[in-house]
């Protein structure tokens, strides 16, 4: 038996997982997200450990006799997120997280202190990224910045209360930017460059790697047989790659989270920051990826639901499961800012040509269809990298729609594939990653594709218009962007 763990920005997920990796059962528990100041999102790292006993104590309710012989656990989290601790792994303020934007100008600094950052690390500074938060954190609270004697990724403090170790895996390591990402080891001059030093990393293991065991008495309270080992784990698009089997060169999936993802895998470190597209290690060794990634995807519907005082089940009951065209208004879905291609912290969305006849109707789909065009945006910068997508898998929340997956398969233009199970695809990758660290198992005969479901061909019919109406979305930005300045 192995167990995936996947600490998102709205739950934590657990899955057990078989050894002919059927699942066993899954559990969840919330979390809630604080934003004390403009642009600001961060976390009570207790909370993740609360929610985290929650999920584990409800999996162990639901089969304990399987619970008792997990061998391998396995952890996939949200990226980027500073957890700061002092010498006595105390956590010293809440966690930044992916999608703050307070540190743009700290952005600044930071190349200009470092100016080989993108060559080394594939990316151009944003500041959703984890080495401008600490230049953030030391310029405006200095007493918290002379404490730091750890500073851990979500996933990996998690790892530190389970097992007691500082560990922290290639995947996940790659979004902090103090990675060398093509040498697959921490930068000493990006840690220079932020004022720290490789004593206050973690330890860096590949994500198939082994990286500690569960605390004894964790594994009594589970009644577990013996202490599991932990695997290195992944960063949360990384885990869902290899839920997907995506660890070739070539394949490709859009996920549609909380954030938006377009993902590829590469043979080897391919980057091309200037177009914001990421360039990351694979938590697969000697393997990277290329990502294109929107801050704001299904959260944008949640949000939609939450103004109009009404569940995103009701909105969507009501939606046909194909457009018959595309919707009259734009939403550009810049809630938090904007990664790829734009790079721009400090944007907003906006509803563009609303009129007396714009009903729910039209304004779910223009929220679908804003999300797709920012995808497509992600999938013109990945083409502008050297990297051709001809097909896709479609996984997230927000997957689940027929119709939203029918508005991306036509505005990116490429055929989409449903996933079974893809609602707890980062905690299921986790557990393969479990099975690796436990078994030695090469990845690829672990890491298999999963069952698809129907593959969602572009509408023909449809292709003109939303070609249109993507290149209508594409002058929608900069003049936002203006009014906005």
């Amino acid at each position: 038996m192995f167990l995936g763990l996947d600490l998102g920005t709205s739950s934590i997920k657990a899955v057990l997982v078989d050894e002919q990796q059927s699942v066993v059962t899954t559990a969840s528990a919330p979390l809630e997200v604080s934003r004390p100041a403009p642009t600001h999102s961060e976390q009570d790292p207790t909370h993740w450990w609360h929610a985290t006993l929650s999920a584990m104590d409800a999996i162990a309710a639901q089969a304990p006799r399987e619970m008792g012989a997990v061998r391998g656990i396995g952890l996939s989290g949200q990226m980027h997120g500073a957890t700061l601790l002092d010498a006595a792994d105390r956590v010293l303020r809440p966690c930044i997280l992916w999608n703050d934007g307070r540190s743009a100008l700290e952005c600044d600094d930071l190349e200009a202190a470092w100016p080989s950052l993108r060559t080394v690390t594939g990316n151009i500074a944003m500041p959703g990224f984890t080495a401008p938060k600490l230049l953030w954190v030391r310029k405006h609270e200095p007493d918290i910045f002379s404490a730091i004697a750890k500073i851990l990724l979500p996933k990996a403090y998690l790892r530190l209360l389970l097992s007691g170790e500082h560990v922290e895996e290639m995947s996940d390591a790659a979004g902090t930017l103090w990675l060398d990402v093509g040498r697959r080891d921490w930068s000493d001059d990006g840690l220079t460059a932020t004022h720290l030093s490789r004593r206050q990393m973690p330890r860096l293991v590949e994500g198939s790697a082994a990286a500690g065991r569960l605390r004894p008495e964790l594994a009594r309270r589970w009644k577990m047989a013996a202490s599991p080992i932990i695997a290195g784990g992944a960063g949360d698009n990384a885990a869902g790659a290899v839920s997907l089997g995506a660890i070739r060169p070539g394949d490709a999936f859009v996920s549609l989270g909380t954030s938006g993802v377009l993902w590829a895998t590469t043979a080897r470190f391919a980057p091309n920051p200037n177009a914001a597209v990421h360039a990351f290690c694979h938590c697969i060794p000697q393997t990277w990826h290329q990502m294109g990634v929107i801050l704001s995807a299904a959260s944008c519907l949640a949000w939609l639901a939450e103004i109009l005082g009404q569940s995103e089940v009701t909105l969507l009951a009501s939606m046909p499961e194909r457009p018959a065209r595309p919707s009259d208004i734009f939403f550009l879905p810049y809630l938090s800012g904007e990664r790829t291609p734009h790079n721009d912290p400090r944007i907003r969305g906006a509803f563009v040509g609303l009129s007396h006849q714009a009903d729910r109707a039209t304004m779910v789909q223009s929220v679908m269809e804003g999300v797709a065009f920012a995808l497509r945006d992600c999938l013109e910068a990945l083409r502008a990298a050297g990297t051709q997508i001809d097909a896709a898998d479609v996984i997230g929340g927000g997957a689940r729609s027929p119709l939203w997956r029918s508005i991306l398969a036509n505005v990116l233009d490429l055929p989409l594939s449903e996933i079974v199970g893809a609602d707890v695809s980062g905690a299921f990758g986790a557990a393969r990653l479990a099975r690796l660290a436990v078994s030695g198992e090469p990845p690829a005969d672990v890491c298999l594709p999963p069952e698809r479901g129907r593959t969602i061909a572009p509408d023909r019919d449809l292709r003109d218009a939303y070609a249109a109406a993507y290149l209508r979305y594409r002058k929608l930005y900069p003049a936002l962007k203006e009014i906005a300045s």
